[in-house]
């Protein structure tokens, strides 16, 4: 983690430790801030982009230092420039209708704002594994090509490919952090425990597809490994062992919780009474390999399987 041998020169003492700004700070920046923070808040100075005046007093009682700027007006991140050593980027693209395009302007402008001045040393960056699209059940490790299939997946593609770019040119160590289903007992609609109350249905066996999760706490300590620990411009899956078609989750919480199991429909079925974006996730099918996270970030999880995460109220 943070060594005590910085090269940062005869500077004021907050500006020889490293510093860290998360961008896009919600619920997996402040756990990472958290786990930063942690056991002594001395050696790291955490920063963190907003937008919403309203947050600056959360984000002081989480040990953070609020800066103003909003990534959908890139002359307020002008004051981004050479501030931070290692940037945590979790902010998603616009949604459909803030943008019809395809690129991810956001991190467009964010990238082009760390470069004005001296870059920082690492930038992680947090994607998704929607940018494999639909690959029919298949294994998948991050050597497999992209192949988005949605709007909100292509603009991760093109955000990926900005951070690429950015880590090539400037020589700021880049790592992309491929990420699924994020699950959590104290996250906010963390669980599907909505879903099974409402008796939403979900796809018989043979029509399903294969999910995968990943639980927040172990997410946050994969992005606080990234920043310290991860190789120079390289894409990791970050996910759990699970190997559990979608229904099968859903069954699986059911039992957790102690309410009914989900009635399972046919495809055709689903089509004409889901909504279009439940029924997007359940357009793709793909298995991920976390080889990569496991050997590079040395990340041993503490959830290796949903059922350990779904049981276990965490720290």
């Amino acid at each position: 983690m943070p060594s005590n041998q910085t090269p940062l020169g005869a500077l004021p003492s907050r500006f020889r430790r490293p510093r860290v700004l998360i961008v896009g700070c919600g619920d997996i920046g402040l756990r990472t801030a958290s786990q930063l923070g942690a056991p002594d808040s001395r050696r790291v100075r955490l920063l963190a982009l907003t937008s919403s005046p309203g947050r600056e007093r959360l984000l002081r009682a989480c040990g953070l230092t609020p800066l103003a700027g909003n990534l959908d007006e890139p002359r307020s991140l002008a004051r981004l420039s050479g501030l931070a050593t290692h940037v945590l980027h979790l902010a998603p693209p616009a949604t459909e209708s803030r943008s019809q395009v395809q690129d991810d302007l956001r991190t467009r402008a964010l990238v082009r704002s760390l470069r004005r001045r001296s870059t920082p040393r690492a930038l992680v960056y947090g994607s998704t594994t929607g940018v494999y699209g639909d690959c029919q059940g298949q294994r998948v490790d991050e050597t497999r090509p992209l192949t988005p299939h949605t709007a909100r997946a292509q603009r991760r593609v093109s955000a990926e490919s900005s951070v690429r770019f950015f880590g090539r040119s400037s020589g700021t160590r880049t790592s992309i952090l491929r990420i699924p289903g994020i699950y959590a007992l104290d996250r906010e609609g963390g669980t599907p425990r909505e879903r099974l109350v409402k008796g939403t249905p979900v796809l018989r066996t043979q029509d399903d597809v294969y999910t995968n999760h990943i639980q927040a706490d172990d997410l946050a300590r994969a992005c606080l490994r990234a920043l310290w620990m991860g190789r120079p411009q390289r894409a990791l899956n970050i996910c759990d062992d699970s190997e559990l078609k979608m229904g099968d989750y859903f069954d699986l919480a059911a039992d957790v919780m102690g309410l009914p199991r989900p009635p399972r429909i046919a495809r055709s079925a689903a089509r004409e009474t889901l909504p279009l974006m439940l029924l997007s996730f359940m357009n793709e099918s793909r298995r991920l390999e976390n080889y990569r996270m496991k050997t590079e970030l040395r990340l041993r999880l503490k959830y290796p399987h949903v059922r350990d995460g779904l049981k276990n109220p965490g720290p």
